[in-house]
């Protein structure tokens, strides 16, 4: 039987530790990869500091991870479109509250992934780029294309222009990136802000209208900008996007619908030892009041809320829609990429608890990798 770690944890807010897990079991509808890199994400760390509220029902001692990049070594007996060898990005779903198995986190050297939330990837990209893709690309769909969000047109080959405007708020994230890309490929005009310094690479992508977020006159200027078009809804990620989304969507025409991918109040400074209920409560209270707070903002301007969960097209059509129907063939011949800069910062899994401070700290338009 060949070895296994895995980065466990063994209990809410308990510290990562490195030890042997089960080699996995392959099931129906699943494949086994043996794991080449692993990006992180902030909701790995959060699920360890604040799984109390984040993910309560969770099954301990547990695997997290969600973005992991291999080649398969095992395949389930009604699995048709991988064999053994193939180089393979996958959403690891073991904090779904449907799936909560460890065998399918991505802190470990094999993993299980569903069949229909994999996809190939050419030989021209590295598992490091191709690691970056599964929660952001997971994330900015069930925005986009869940029938209770925006319900796009599905994103194809040659998509017919549909005349229609996404803004995406946090063009730059590793949501946004992939929400810019997928609406484009889906035949929608994307307006998006982010930095002026990542300007040049969203244009790249497809974004057609830029703005600083940051700049006095953003509201102003992008309402000028969509006066006379139709908008097909918003993406908001980030701290403080929700509102200037709320007043700028307030006075289109359109689907003045908002998918938020950031709560209201940040969980960055709850930890997972000491001091950890009162700001844990802390962060609630602002969630909470700041979510009342936009209700009503939204509500007078006649515009409508709704939290993603990233995770929720595992259970729908969208998920198989992104990695089996649409991502392969788009990543092989070019229209679609890796667009967060990879940058490996350890090897193994000892290195990833660092990798999440690091992330913890702030990135810009990068996702922060550990190979194995």
């Amino acid at each position: 039987m060949t070895d296994n770690t895995a980065l466990w944890l063994s209990s809410k807010r308990a510290d990562f530790t490195l030890r042997p897990a089960p080699f996995p079991i392959v099931q129906s509808g699943e494949i086994v990869i043996r794991t080449r890199a692993i990006a992180v994400n902030p909701m790995d760390r959060l699920v360890q500091t604040s799984g109390d509220l984040m993910t309560p029902y969770l099954h301990y001692p547990a695997i997290l991870g969600s973005d992991v990049a291999g080649d398969v070594v095992a395949v389930g007996a009604d699995v048709t479109r991988f064999k053994v060898g193939d180089r393979v990005v996958g959403f690891a779903a073991s904090t779904d509250k449907t799936r909560n198995r460890a065998a399918e986190g991505a802190f470990q050297t094999y993993v299980v992934l569903l069949e229909h939330m994999t996809a190939a990837i050419p030989d021209a990209l590295a598992f490091e780029d191709a690691s970056a893709l599964p929660l952001g690309i997971s994330t900015a769909a069930c925005a986009l294309f869940q029938r209770d969000f925006l319900a796009l047109n599905p994103p194809a080959k040659g998509a017919m222009a549909t005349g229609k405007t996404v803004l995406v708020w946090g063009g730059s994230t590793s949501v946004g990136v992939n929400a810019v890309q997928l609406a484009v490929g889906a035949g929608y005009a994307v307006i998006a802000t982010a930095s002026p310094r990542n300007f040049d690479m969203l244009r790249r992508l497809g974004a057609t209208a830029l703005f600083d977020y940051r700049s006095p006159s953003v509201i102003a200027d992008i309402r000028a900008v969509l006066r006379g078009k139709t908008v097909a809804g918003a993406v908001a990620i980030g701290a403080g996007s929700v509102r200037p989304c709320i007043d700028i969507l307030g006075t289109c025409e359109g689907n003045r619908f908002i998918a938020m991918a950031t709560p209201p109040a940040s969980f960055d400074a709850v930890p997972a030892g000491r001091d950890h209920w009162r700001k844990l409560l802390v962060a609630m209270a602002g969630t909470v009041t700041g979510n009342i707070t936009l209700s009503l903002r939204a509500r007078s301007k006649k515009v409508t809320l709704k939290m993603i969960w990233g995770s929720t097209l595992i259970n729908n059509e969208v998920g198989p829609m992104i990695f089996d129907t649409f991502l392969p063939e788009a990543l092989a011949d070019g229209r679609y990429v890796a667009a967060s800069a990879a940058e490996v910062v350890g090897h193994g899994l000892a290195a990833i608890p660092a990798a999440l401070e690091r992330q913890r700290r702030g990135v810009s338009a990068t996702k922060l990798v550990v190979t194995l």
